[in-house]
């Protein structure tokens, strides 16, 4: 507003002094021109000054009253690319008024409410492994609401701002940790704190994904040890009348086929060499590795074990999977039902000693 009385007063002076007929119009309106553009140039700014409404009214009356063979010798702010930018806005525009439809469609369909955004955020937070694809699955087994993946994405990518610092469990977790019918079968080897070998043998129900049980032997394995870690899996159970094994050699022991005879198990073989043959389990044991034991340690075998059984009962009973349509293991075997939790009155359930955190019923 002051730049406006400045250049107003000085319009009065010219007119007083310049009165007259003919160009001394056009000399007034030329002056006024060129000193508005200086006051804009005198602004303090890093990149190209930008017009005010003021601004612009100003000089388009001006350019009005000044001699068409004047107005291009006083540009000094004007440049050849804002009239192409204006002629190219008045040709967007033109276009957009042709070629939009007159009749308005139906509006998009409505957002995700506030709560189910918060309880996305808040689960991204608690547990910063789980990725869009999981987040929806447990959204859906835990609070019995249809939603895309997509939703997630979209939500996460705008709201979800993650915390600095390097992604893991946190201090408090590590330390918990410190301390202390068609089945499957297989083996894998993980090494401890003080880095001593220990096998891990799992058994997996093909059928519902439940994991049976875990067995844990330290150092190397022979036929009775994979005998025994069987055994004590299947005793606290039914037998199957069924189990997948590979080709290994340490399920080619004479004493664990004798085993098998005893139990009345028949024993089914994959293809060899082809891992592929056997996913279930070999996922499973991906699973396992990528989201426990990679971010928990341990310090021995029994100290394994109490762990592995902790991730035995979340797996089974509140980890959502892709391959079950989203749904428990537990409940798609029939032992367990869903409860369903209300999206305004829930909590926080820690599972694995605080490693992940998933909504409960309050």
């Amino acid at each position: 507003m002051r730049h406006l009385a400045i250049l107003f007063v000085h319009l009065v002076v010219t007119v007083a002094r310049l009165f007259g007929p003919g160009g001394a119009r056009s000399v007034v309106a030329e002056s006024l021109l060129v000193k508005h553009q200086l006051l804009i140039l005198n602004r303090s700014r890093t990149r190209a000054p930008s017009l005010r409404p003021t601004d612009r009214v100003i000089v388009g009356l001006c350019a009005i009253l000044i001699r068409p063979s004047r107005l291009l010798r006083s540009a000094i702010v004007l440049k050849p690319s804002t009239i192409l930018s204006f002629h190219r806005a008045l040709v967007n525009r033109k276009y957009r008024l042709l070629f939009t439809p007159k009749t308005r469609g139906k509006p998009g369909p409505i957002g995700p409410s506030p709560e189910l955004v918060s309880a996305i955020i808040e689960m991204k937070h608690r547990n910063p492994k789980f990725g869009y694809q999981r987040i929806a699955d447990q959204i859906v087994l835990v609070f019995d609401i249809k939603i895309d993946k997509d939703v997630v994405r979209r939500v996460l990518a705008r709201y979800y701002r993650p915390e600095p610092g390097p992604n893991g469990p946190s201090w408090l977790t590590f330390l918990g940790h410190s301390k202390d019918s068609l089945w499957s079968v297989d083996l894998f080897r993980c090494e401890s704190l003080i880095l001593n070998s220990h096998w891990v043998m799992v058994v997996m129900d093909q059928y519902s994904r439940r994991i049976i049980g875990f067995a844990v032997h330290a150092g190397a394995l022979d036929g009775p040890a994979v005998c025994r870690m069987f055994n004590s899996i299947v005793g606290s159970s039914m037998s199957p009348r069924y189990l997948s094994s590979d080709n290994d050699p340490l399920f080619q022991f004479h004493q664990w086929k004798a085993n098998l005879r005893i139990l009345q198990v028949m024993e089914v073989k994959t293809v060899p060499y082809v891992p592929l043959s056997h996913p279930f389990v070999e996922r499973l044991i991906g699973t396992v590795r990528r989201e426990y034991l990679d971010q928990v340690p341990f310090w021995g075998a029994l100290d394994l074990e109490r762990k592995l059984f902790l991730f035995k009962d979340y797996y089974n009973h509140e980890r959502a999977h892709r391959g079950l349509d989203g749904v428990t293991p537990e409940e798609k075997g029939g032992i367990a039902d869903r409860k369903i939790v209300r999206l305004d009155d829930y909590r926080w359930a820690k599972r694995c000693r605080g490693l992940y955190q998933l909504p409960a019923a309050a």
